[in-house]
């Protein structure tokens, strides 16, 4: 890779930062595919990945957490103070739900889990570019659950039964009430478009309301959701 071509604006410089040799070549050869992506760095280890990353500027870092010699967390604190315009994908597995969130207060913005990465990559990269955050559906999932107190499951699945609502629903709801649209939603649960658009109606029609306004301000009175 030259430095011309390296500076040049139409490619997409990728790290990658794996220590399992499959999953790293397996990441490699599927970017590899993509005509404007060039992976400029790979690395297997902690120390590799700072002289690695210390010498390329980069467009997306692709970091493992877990690594032989160290956290993944550090080099996305270096590269997030070397280049705050690099977007950063994380790979993980379950159970490693605490370091996940200290690597969204670092400033990681995407989240693969190890056995799909390969698989969701590219998509993954191109939300990521077009500002947005890929997050495994299985890991959302996850985290909501984690993030709500029993106080408040206990208080959503009371109102969620006298509203009549289901489960999905109230997670329909809470989502939006958080800013989701409809295809963000369908992205965290798993779900299609059309899907989350039917939950959407039978929710309006529970509630006896005709707007988005109207159903987060009326879930907001049950105690469906918080701050409303």
């Amino acid at each position: 890779m030259t430095a011309a071509a390296e500076r040049d604006s139409t490619l997409i410089r990728i790290a990658v930062v794996e220590d399992e040799p499959h999953t790293r070549q397996a990441l490699v050869e599927r970017l590899r595919q993509v005509d404007n992506y060039r992976v400029v760095a790979e690395a297997a280890t902690l120390a590799e990945g700072r002289s690695l990353l210390s010498a390329h500027s980069l467009d997306v870092l692709i970091v493992d957490l877990g690594l032989p010699d160290g956290s993944g967390l550090d080099l996305i604190d270096e590269q997030r103070q070397r280049d705050a315009q690099t977007a950063i994908l994380v790979l993980t597995v379950f159970g490693d739900e605490q370091k996940l969130v200290r690597a969204i207060e670092c400033g990681a913005r995407g989240y693969l889990l190890k056995d799909e990465s390969a698989i969701g990559l590219v998509d993954a990269i191109a939300e990521l570019l077009a500002g947005g955050a890929p997050l495994s559906p299985a890991i959302a999932r996850h985290l909501i659950g984690r993030l709500q107190t029993p106080a408040e499951v206990a208080s959503a699945t009371d109102a969620a039964n006298a509203a009549g609502l289901t489960g999905r629903e109230v997670e329909v709801l809470q989502l939006a009430a958080k800013g989701y649209n409809h295809a963000e939603v369908a992205k965290l649960l798993g779900l299609s478009r059309n899907t989350v658009a039917s939950y959407t109606r039978h929710i309006y029609e529970k509630l006896e309301v005709h707007s988005r306004a109207e159903a987060l301000y009326e879930a907001g009175r049950l105690g469906l959701i918080s701050g409303h």
